[in-house]
């Protein structure tokens, strides 16, 4: 394997780095608009090491979308914050937490005809 010297030693994608499985993976729902990722780091890093935590954001904007995702180091860490704060109230809303469910395929709107100039027509 990598040795500490060796440049990918630390990197993620290492061979000896721990999986997260979807069952370490919740979705926290009806956020209020003020709740930060480091908001949702700081709650429920009370549960267990959280691996990643992400308010999702509107691209044009940057407003909050009222969800996010939140990883945790394993699934009985994530249980415990499922037990913990689902229904639970933060800044006046109460949370919906459980198991994230993969990302859906997004639909296809077909045509692939877009317009715009394409020359002469005639």
């Amino acid at each position: 394997m990598f040795s500490s010297s060796h440049p990918r030693a630390s990197c993620p994608r290492a061979p000896n780095h721990r999986k997260h499985t979807m069952n370490n993976k919740l979705y926290v729902g009806n956020l209020a608009y003020s709740v930060t990722s480091d908001t949702l780091n700081e709650l429920f890093s009370q549960f267990g090491t959280v691996a990643s935590a992400k308010v999702m954001t509107d691209r044009d904007t940057g407003r909050s979308k009222g969800f996010g995702f939140v990883e945790m180091d394993n699934a009985a860490q994530a249980q415990a914050v499922i037990d913990g704060t689902n229904g639970r109230p933060v800044e006046g809303r109460n949370l919906t937490v459980n198991i994230a469910r993969p990302m859906e395929p997004r639909q296809s709107f077909g045509g692939g005809d877009r317009g715009g100039y394409r020359g002469q027509r005639y």
